[in-house]
């Protein structure tokens, strides 16, 4: 008798941790959420494995492009890309200038943020476009290169 309550003692605090580390993995996950956006400040920028410039490189990335900031450390910004990829990059290297890219096969920019409103231009995928204005009702306010703006729907986008 004493075995049986001292296991369902035990499943209980496992579940009430359980329930505790789910909470605060939760949580994270909404921090998360409101991490920064930047973009990369100028072309050709190296994107290193680890906070060094002695460390390996891990791609060149392109002037405009939007990073997530996950972390910084003296200097140096951990980001990650619209594909996921995590890298590291001198803190000077970006630029609060901000910018989305189209990861949808093609995205429709609109008059407003209405699709029955006026198409104004079509974005094809790895489009990177200026952010003009926080995403609201699930759409974002955006530039293109040739200066044309429009709303795009955000889930054809990241950056936002």
């Amino acid at each position: 008798m004493k075995y049986a309550l001292l296991l369902e003692s035990f499943s209980r605090r496992r579940q009430i941790q359980a329930l505790l580390l789910s909470s605060l993995l939760m949580i994270h996950g909404h921090a998360l959420a409101a991490m920064e956006f930047f973009s990369i400040a100028d072309s050709a920028t190296i994107m290193y494995d680890a906070p060094s410039l002695k460390a390996g490189k891990v791609f060149v990335a392109s002037r405009y492009l939007p990073v997530e900031v996950i972390v910084k450390v003296e200097g140096w910004v951990k980001v990650r890309d619209s594909g996921g990829g995590l890298a590291w990059v001198e803190e000077k290297a970006l630029s609060s200038m901000r910018y989305v890219i189209v990861t949808a096969t093609q995205a429709g920019a609109y008059q407003s943020t209405d699709t029955g409103s006026t198409l104004i231009f079509e974005a094809l995928q790895n489009v990177v476009m200026e952010w003009l204005e926080p995403a609201m009702n699930g759409w974002v306010k955006v530039r293109h290169r040739d200066g044309q703006v429009g709303y795009v729907r955000t889930h054809q986008v990241w950056g936002s």
